[in-house]
């Protein structure tokens, strides 16, 4: 596909230095303002091909494989897809949404990590609780979350989506038990157990001395002013979303792929960089006019602090599988799950070739295969030399 007009790596090779002088950084929030500043430049080093039919030739530069890069998940989602594509299942897919509220927010903003896997935790547990409860599923299910830290206009907004099948293992494992068509489980009862399940962990994080507290939050170092501060969120309604099913694997294939592997903000949201100033896409989910696209501008610095907002901790997986999807015993009980679904589901399941031509259309990637000549389209791309990197800094810039 085309290269974006405007890029974040200009915006951060524009006004990062600065911001980096002014603001005291963490190791990963440099490292991605470094990865994404140097990304696919000469800098990371390359190689130079040229056509083996026509005179053309090109340098290839080599990625950052950050994460945070908008240019770097094309590849990486596409291989995440093709490992997915083996494990749909001939029934209708769910997509539930579980979110912290502002004043729990608040607390995960200074606790990334440990609030995040509470925040995983607890929405699991809740789901499986309910699935496996006579009285609603009766059934053992399986699904993956993705945790996302972000709004449309990039503030700090932590929230996990669950992908689910529509149904799942009975207690015995002896056949396969479908949810109604449409729906999956109360919203309600899910929010509800949420809530519970969610503040009894920080609770018994508070009570280890896990959590820590900052400026405006300092006081709840006291016991009861903790206490307190959580008093209203157990009467209050937290926001549990399921949103209309997909209907099917081939239509829970095509979310899929445009769903996973993002990142704060693409490339292509980007209207504009002058002036010091920042111009980008959005919608407004909660305005009278709901998902109305809409147009933000910020001044260079606010909108880098809201993107560093969302560097996530290092080593912290952001995708997680649970139920008869986790990874342990992931492959036997898919197994089964396909075994005891109905025969006259099966024509459910796309062919192969469907998925892989659904995966093509939708993924953002070159339409031709890349060791193609894009002059020619006859000619193959030969390697002629690899352009050497330039030696990284031996230190960060210095943020104190």
């Amino acid at each position: 596909m085309p290269r974006p007009a405007f890029e974040l790596a200009d915006i951060f090779l524009r006004s990062g230095e600065p911001y980096r002088r002014e603001h005291p950084l963490t190791r990963q929030q440099l490292r991605a303002m470094r990865a994404i500043e140097v990304c696919r430049t000469a800098t990371l080093g390359g190689h130079v091909e040229k056509c083996s039919q026509c005179e053309y030739s090109r340098i290839a530069y080599n990625s950052c494989r950050n994460r945070h890069c908008p240019k770097c998940q094309s590849a990486e989602r596409a291989q995440w897809l093709l490992d997915r594509e083996a494990e749909l299942l001939p029934a209708e897919y769910f997509h539930v949404v579980f979110t912290l509220p502002a004043p729990v927010a608040r607390l995960a903003f200074h606790n990334q990590e440990l609030v995040y896997g509470i925040l995983f935790r607890s929405a699991a547990r809740t789901l499986l609780t309910l699935a496996r409860d006579p009285k609603h599923l009766g059934a053992e299910i399986g699904f993956f979350a993705i945790l996302h830290t972000w709004g449309q206009n990039l503030l700090f907004h932590p929230h996990v989506h669950c992908v689910v099948p529509g149904g799942g293992l009975s207690a015995d494992y002896d056949r396969w038990v479908s949810c109604r068509p449409g729906f999956f489980l109360p919203v309600k009862v899910l929010s509800r157990l949420f809530r519970r399940l969610f503040l009894e962990e920080m609770e018994k994080a508070f009570a280890k001395k896990q959590l820590r507290f900052f400026s405006e939050l300092e006081q709840l170092k006291d016991p009861d002013a903790f206490r307190q501060y959580l008093t209203p969120l157990r009467a209050a309604e937290w926001v549990v979303y399921a949103k209309p099913p997909f209907g099917g694997a081939q239509r829970a294939l095509a979310y899929l792929s445009r769903y996973t592997h993002r990142t704060a903000i693409s490339n292509q949201r980007l209207l504009g960089i002058d002036n010091g100033a920042v111009t980008f896409q959005w919608k407004d989910y909660r305005g009278p006019a709901r998902q109305k696209s809409r147009t933000m501008t910020l001044d260079d610095k606010e909108f880098i602090r809201r993107f560093l907002l969302h560097v996530q901790p290092p080593g912290f997986p952001r995708i997680r599988y649970f139920g008869f999807l986790a990874n342990r015993y992931r492959k036997e009980k898919l197994a089964l799950c396909r075994k005891l679904i109905a025969e006259s589901t099966l024509s459910l399941v796309p062919e192969a070739e469907q998925c892989r031509q659904l995966r093509n259309t939708l993924s953002p990637v070159q339409p031709q295969p890349a060791h193609l000549c894009p002059r020619c389209g006859s000619g193959v791309m030969i390697r002629l030399r690899i352009v050497p990197a330039f030696r990284w800094p031996e230190r960060p810039p210095d943020t104190s």
